[in-house]
């Protein structure tokens, strides 16, 4: 004997069609869709990371903010609490938090204590200067990274381990070290390029070369490793067969089949040229958003630290996405990979 239902039975009823679930009402998403919802999600989870990160780390260094901020000039207390006060340093840190999520949110990276200007403001009238410098190692770096893969690539083999010794001294200098080299021998000997502060292509030239030299050697040993896996490529063989020569093979054959690891650096190469500029920019005293974060680190001006941060964080979140989406352009078999 089949004992009745109860209430909370979730079991299906014997010849009574089970209705279609919620989630069938939805058509599933497009790979390609979900694969940009989930990295859009990653790039806001890894700009709030790095907004927190900023937030908590200027609060645990140790000093004043407050007095920092007032200078030297000996300020009595009263001022001290009152700018204190209206700083909002006087109430709890979690509170502090959750005004700076709060303005985050709302797109208000709040105003600069030393330049009483909004720092929207100031890390726009700087950020030209420092994607104008980023760009122009980047190429630089490219093409020299190029030339010497297609020169080395496969043969002379003297001329390989020269290039490997420079671009191993390219890689692990510092680039402020490399910066007063070359300010010291093509500004003050030579007088070729202004040392500080030059606002043309002349004083873009030294900053720039500082910048790619650390680009240079891990660049021109991915693509010359790439290359040396396509020359032996059938294609290759049958280029030879028809009489093409060695140089030709390489540019017009090989070249284009290192575009993959290329694309992939790419991201990486975004992260270093601006954690680079920071020193760069401050070393031949040029204008940019890295010469503004030290200033503010400096002289402790929170707001304008966590905003360059956040920025930094934003631009090479979008960029690292905006490199995966070409790789899977690039290389169509990535469009099959799970989201």
């Amino acid at each position: 004997m089949t004992s009745p239902k109860t209430a909370g039975d979730s079991g299906p009823t014997p010849g009574v069609a089970r209705p279609p679930r919620l989630i069938a009402a939805f058509p599933p998403m497009p790979p390609m869709l979900r694969w940009l919802v989930r990295r859009t999600l990653l790039t806001f989870l890894v700009v709030l990371g790095a907004a927190s990160v900023a937030f908590f780390a200027l609060h645990l260094v140790p000093g004043d903010p407050v007095r920092a901020l007032l200078g030297a000039n000996n300020p009595s207390p009263e001022l001290v609490e009152q700018v204190r006060h209206e700083l909002g340093y006087d109430r709890p840190i979690v509170v502090q938090y959750g005004m700076f999520l709060g303005d985050l949110f709302r797109g208000d990276l709040g105003r600069s204590y030393q330049l009483q200007q909004p720092v929207t403001e100031l890390i726009g009238s700087q950020l030209g200067a420092t994607v104008q410098l980023a760009l122009a190692s980047f190429v630089l770096a490219l093409v020299a990274a190029t030339l010497l893969a297609v020169a080395t690539a496969g043969r002379r083999p003297w001329l390989r381990r020269v290039s490997s010794g420079f671009e191993l001294v390219a890689a692990s200098s510092p680039p402020f070290w490399t910066g007063v080299l070359l300010l010291t021998f093509l500004s003050f000997k030579v007088h070729a390029f202004p040392a500080f502060g030059g606002t043309g292509v002349e004083g873009l030239v030294l900053p720039a070369i500082t910048l790619a030299l650390s680009l240079v050697g891990v660049l021109a040993q991915v693509i010359r490793e790439s290359m040396e896996r396509s020359l032996s490529e059938p294609y290759v063989v049958s280029a030879r067969a028809r009489g093409t020569g060695e140089t030709g093979i390489r540019v017009r054959h090989t070249l284009r089949h290192t575009l993959v690891p290329v694309i992939t650096l790419s991201g990486w190469a975004v992260g270093a040229l601006l954690s680079g500029a920071v020193v760069v920019e401050t070393v031949f005293s040029r204008q940019g958003v890295g010469r503004l974060m030290a200033t503010a680190i400096e002289s402790r001006d929170l707001p304008v630290v966590t905003g360059v941060v956040v920025v930094s964080a934003l631009v090479f979140s979008v960029i690292n996405l905006a490199v995966d989406a070409l790789y899977r352009v690039v290389d169509p078999r990535m469009k099959a990979v799970a989201a």
